[in-house]
């Protein structure tokens, strides 16, 4: 995130003509001459008709910026990022602003990225997420950071930010209003306890769960010592759903049932594997995570050996409020690819030791099967936000049917 102003910049090279561009006894006949045009009228016709088709969609809301994060908040108002690029004598830095607009188009400005500093050392950052506190009064942003020491090295890490819907930080007991070596940051129902992660393992994907109180700091976790995979804070509870993996990675990964504040915790299921992805259903029914890079696996959470399995391919995805559909990016985060819906199957009980089978589901495409960078639904299921790629405007409809 921090590039040296001297450093080569492939991307400015001019690519010269081709030579095979200028007439010669080789060039191409007539026939195959108008075979090529043929083509690239198709091909142009083809675009075109997408491109028309995009225009129609006609955005209940646009913002015409480059976004690096968004998330919806209360009151139809959307929280997002804009790239910011910060010149210094040496490098190039990377300094996001953060935005708060409402259902009215109003917006200000919580953090203007040029004038955010760290003591002495430089400093860059990309917005990665934002996710709203339960009252809608308070932001957690997090943030992945690069400083530079004296000595030129650079140490990159996940930070969250704290802020009030004014704008102004919010301090955790009176002092930071950053949590170092944070991520996936929210707040528990009481508005005050946030939950967060934390890398355990330097090596391994494993991290740790912490906790800390906007009115006292730090509070000691009762799984000091445990390691995850992935944790899911379920809204309105003081309770998660993780999938659990011991430090050296040698055993089976086992999704479980955790109360955050206390060592109460319940196993709900060992997993044959796990390749990432988990979210659980609004209701909180169902938990939902990618087995392999490929497969789907679908669990109840009150019947742990009633699931079902969709081959849908690796990606991102996220529940309708309902939990009756689920819509998945066909690429990784921060990566372009197209969206598509599907149905969530019909769960079944399985038998220990019997193969589960694999359904393939028809998957139904999204604003034309066009690509976006990023998307995102509205916790009332009625918004469909998306990044579109270059540009990186942010789009929102209603949500596709």
């Amino acid at each position: 995130m921090i590039s040296s102003r001297r450093a080569f910049h492939p991307h400015s090279l001019a690519i010269p003509p081709s030579k095979a561009s200028a007439s010669s006894p080789n060039s191409p006949c007539p026939l195959r001459l108008l075979w090529v045009l043929c083509v690239n009228v198709f091909l142009l016709s083809f675009f075109s008709s997408s491109a028309r088709a995009q225009n129609l969609e006609n955005p209940l809301r646009s913002i015409d910026d480059e976004i690096t994060a968004f998330s919806f908040g209360p009151n139809d108002a959307i929280a997002f990022s804009v790239y910011h690029k910060l010149k210094t004598k040496r490098y190039d830095l990377e300094h996001d602003d953060i935005w708060v607009e409402d259902a009215r188009g109003h917006r200000h400005r919580l953090l203007e990225g040029q004038k955010y500093t760290r003591g002495n050392q430089l400093f860059s950052y990309l917005t990665d997420s934002i996710r709203w506190s339960p009252n809608g009064r308070d932001l957690l942003v997090q943030l992945l950071t690069t400083t530079v020491d004296d000595s030129g090295n650079a140490t990159n890490t996940v930070q969250t930010l704290l802020f009030d819907e004014s704008g102004h930080e919010v301090k955790i007991d009176k002092g930071d209003s950053f949590i170092l070596d944070s991520s996936n940051a929210a707040f528990l129902p009481d508005n005050n306890t946030i939950a967060y992660l934390s890398q355990a393992v330097p090596t391994l994907p494993l991290l740790s769960i912490k906790t800390t109180r906007l009115s006292s700091g730090s509070v000691p976790s009762p799984y000091e010592g445990r390691t995850f995979r992935d944790v899911v804070w379920l809204p309105g509870m003081n309770f998660a759903v993780a999938v659990e993996q011991d430090h050296s990675m040698s055993g089976p990964p086992r999704l479980q049932y955790l109360d955050v504040l206390s060592d109460s915790d319940k196993e709900l299921a060992t997993l044959d594997s796990y390749e990432g992805g988990l979210a659980v259903s609004p209701d909180r029914t169902k938990a939902a995570y990618f087995i392999d890079r490929e497969v789907l696996e679908i669990r109840s959470l009150t019947h742990p050996n009633q699931l079902a399995r969709v081959r849908v391919g690796l990606g991102v995805y996220r529940w309708t409020p309902d939990g009756s559909r689920i819509f998945l990016k066909r690429a990784p985060e921060k990566k372009s690819g197209d969206i598509v819906w599907f149905p969530v199957p019909a769960l079944t009980a399985v038998a220990p030791n019997k193969e589960i089978p694999v359904a393939q589901p028809t998957p139904v495409p999204v604003l034309h099967g066009l690509s976006f960078r990023e998307f995102s639904i509205s916790d009332d299921g009625r918004l469909f936000g998306v990044v579109v790629p270059g540009k990186r405007n942010l789009l929102v409809f209603p949500l596709p049917h």
